[in-house]
């Protein structure tokens, strides 16, 4: 298949209409995770998903609140919230108030970006689905 290139838009439109081709040409076919327009696995997950969204529209949340919003479980939390630190998408601060333990999370600038990729993304599965 022959690519035709599109005549520069100022805003970049050309070159997202581009993209969203190519992530629909991934989804029509078959998708795989090491393309670079791929969605990213990490966050996808629908819990890791929440507490990404969720820290993105707070400076930090504690670990009780985010459970709340979540309503998860301890451990289910726990879980991918230390997947999501390990690859530095999300910080952990560890204190104590009183005697009882108190967790904050905040998203990091890594985390802020893969987060904005992750929307970019699906914002052009949107749009380039809605345009087929």
């Amino acid at each position: 298949m022959a690519r035709h290139a599109a005549a520069p838009d100022p805003r970049g439109g050309a070159r997202k209409r581009e993209e969203e081709k190519e992530v629909l040409r991934g989804v029509k076919g078959r998708a795989t995770e090491a393309t670079p327009g791929s969605l990213d696995r990490l966050i996808h997950e629908r819990m890791r998903l929440g507490i990404v969204s969720a820290l993105a529209a707070n400076e930090s949340l504690t670990f009780n609140e985010l459970k709340g919003l979540l309503q998860t479980t301890d451990g289910n939390l726990s879980v991918h919230a230390r997947k999501l630190e390990e690859a530095a998408y999300i910080s952990c601060t560890k204190s104590f108030e009183g005697r009882v333990p108190k967790t904050v999370y905040a998203l990091t600038v890594p985390g802020r970006k893969a987060f904005e990729r992750y929307l970019d993304h699906m914002e052009a599965l949107i749009r380039a689905a809605r345009d087929a």
